[in-house]
């Protein structure tokens, strides 16, 4: 699963909005809004599940937390679907400011509505996809059961949603009524994905025919047949994701091509910065990833820092060499897990170090071995694990020898 960082911004009625960036490995495709379903957070497995696969298929996806849910600020109980709607246009306006506008927008059931009621105030996106997605907003409304009386007596209810309680305000109610999908459905002028399951049991999959029925071509449907409301199932989530970025890549804006260089030599790696902030472009052989640093240090937190990547490097050489030592002693090693930290010390401090003055840097490795290894197998295995290339590269002297290219 890709990574992803926090991403903070200004939702519709002031508060701080929590969110999270899935990265792309190398510069991304487009990037995407993520819009959860009603009640639910960007944790929820669909929205965790898809933003990562489509961050992994090249697209940069931000799910993020509505007012008053998950981590975001505010009091869910005095919000109305009209503020989810205006959330939806927060948060691709965040991306605009801090990286590009969102080409894509996706929802999930409600979340769905609300990112088809947005579109039209958010001109760089040129895709909506909806996932369970009701017709009409008011639909949520069939959610609240016996409750319903109780709001419009009242003005408000507590009622369970999903085994947790929540506060819904009659104003709630009224926004959802005044809400009508259908006219903002025809006049989206640009590209529909549809996602339902013939058996949701939440959103009936006619809700699907409605909205498809009400929409303008280039509009499609894929049925997501077997799948639950939720998207419980994370295959029924990477499912969505692939059809998506292949659906999208038809109307995303045509992208400079990655140019991979079929002749790099073995053993080279080429790294290049040319892609926005710090952010760089590694290439070993056919394989790229990206280099960056965190927000923090003033990146844009969309790989491994560097000296990330030399842990990586160390501890993957650390537990390569001890899987193919101990396949070579026919030794039961069922798995290895290695921990790297880098800092740095005076020399004043550290006993086993030569150098005298000055700060060292020290890398600390915890190896573990799984399986049913004796004691003398663990004991040889951690004195191979100091033997892998890498570890006595890093050990030994290393002379580095630069030279200026001229273009």
């Amino acid at each position: 699963m890709s990574e992803s960082s926090v991403m903070h911004f200004e939702g519709s009625s002031g508060v701080r909005l929590s969110g999270r960036l899935h990265a792309t490995a190398v510069e991304p495709i487009a990037y995407a809004v993520f819009a959860h379903c009603f009640t639910c957070s960007k944790e929820s497995k669909a929205a965790r599940y898809i933003s990562a696969s489509l961050a992994e298929l090249g697209i940069a996806t931000l799910r993020f937390d509505f007012t008053g849910l998950g981590e975001s600020e505010g009091d869910f109980s005095e919000t109305t679907f009209s503020q989810e709607v205006a959330d939806v246009e927060a948060a691709a306006a965040a991306l605009r400011e801090r990286y590009a506008a969102p080409a894509l927008l996706i929802g999930h059931s409600l979340g769905g509505a609300a990112v088809l009621a947005a579109a039209s105030r958010i001109p760089e996106a040129v895709g909506i996809a909806t996932i369970a997605a009701p017709a009409e907003p008011q639909h949520v409304a069939h959610l609240l059961g016996t409750s319903i009386q109780e709001i419009e007596r009242e003005g408000e209810a507590e009622v369970k949603l999903g085994g947790r309680p929540f506060k819904i305000r009659k104003k709630f109610l009224d926004d959802l009524e005044a809400q009508c999908s259908a006219e903002k459905i025809r006049d989206l002028e640009k590209a529909l994905l549809i996602f339902h399951s013939p058996q949701d049991k939440i959103v009936d999959v006619d809700n699907a025919r409605i909205i498809y029925q009400a929409a303008r071509h280039p509009k499609s449907f894929v049925s997501l047949d077997g799948a639950d409301h939720l998207l419980l199932r994370r295959e029924d989530s990477e499912y969505v994701a692939t059809v998506l970025k292949a659906w999208a890549t038809r109307y995303l804006p045509e992208i400079e091509s990655v140019d991979v260089n079929a002749d790099a030599s073995e053993g080279e790696v080429v790294v290049e910065g040319k892609t926005t902030g710090l952010v760089q472009r590694v290439q070993a052989r056919h394989h790229l990833i990206s280099a960056d640093e965190p927000l923090s240090l003033g990146g844009t937190d969309r790989g491994l820092n560097p000296y990330e990547l030399l842990l990586a490097s160390l501890g993957a050489c650390t537990s390569m060499t001890l899987k193919m030592y101990a396949e070579r002693k026919k030794w039961p090693l069922e798995g290895v897990s290695v921990r790297l930290r880098h800092g740095r010390v005076h020399a004043k401090d550290c006993e086993d170090c030569e150098t005298e003055t000055g700060l060292i840097d020290v890398i600390e490795k915890e190896v573990k071995l799984e399986g049913k290894l004796d004691q003398d197998q663990r004991d040889r295995l951690f004195e191979i694990a100091a033997r892998c290339p890498v570890h006595r590269t890093l050990v030994n002297e290393v002379k580095i020898r630069s030279s200026l290219v001229e273009e």
